[in-house]
């Protein structure tokens, strides 16, 4: 075998060992940048929730919802209700507020729950209000949303894009409104 040839053959298999050693790499370091991958996970997770919060013996607030992850272990920690909530809340005098959505988020630190997806909140008293998101301070009992929305009670009803209000409707600010009112009482 001449000098050339061997040359030419101890190139081929360098290339070909090369090549598979570049090949063998690839699959590692995916594998690598896994180990710097943390998973997201709930740290709780529950079906068909039922969830009474009282204070004093009352009951203030009565939380159901089909499905609750928690994520308590996260920097930034939450609740996430993927399936919907209904929620009812109860002032002093037992006066109920009710309120539902197809979606909803509580962060722990904030105290500010986001609802999204046909929220629906409806007080005692029949005034409604429906829109696509809202946002509820806790800590205030105080409803916020920058989105349109609809407001019904007794008398009328109207249209508008931005809204901020107390659980118990009592204090209603709002942005953009259109509608019809009947001031006569």
């Amino acid at each position: 075998m001449s000098l050339l040839t061997k040359h030419k053959i101890i190139n081929l298999v360098t290339v070909f060992t090369v090549t598979l050693f570049f090949l063998g790499c690839e699959s590692n370091f995916k594998e690598v940048q896994k180990i710097n991958f943390t998973e997201f996970t709930p740290s709780g997770d529950a079906d068909k929730v039922n969830l009474k919060y009282t204070d004093s013996g009352l009951i203030k607030v009565v939380l159901l919802s089909p499905k609750m992850l928690d994520f308590a272990t996260v920097d930034f920690p939450f609740t996430e209700f993927p399936k919907g909530i209904d929620v009812t809340l109860y002032d002093e005098k037992g006066k109920t507020t009710r309120v539902t959505s197809n979606y909803a988020i509580s962060y722990k630190i904030t105290g500010i729950i986001d609802l999204q997806g046909k929220v629906k909140i409806v007080s005692e008293k029949g005034q409604m209000m429906e829109t696509e998101q809202l946002y509820y301070d806790q800590k205030n009992e105080w409803f916020f949303t920058e989105k349109k929305f609809k407001f019904t009670d007794i008398k009328g009803s109207s249209n508008g894009q931005g809204i901020d209000f107390s659980k118990d409707f009592k204090i209603i600010n709002s942005q953009r409104l259109t509608g019809e009112f009947d001031s006569a009482e």
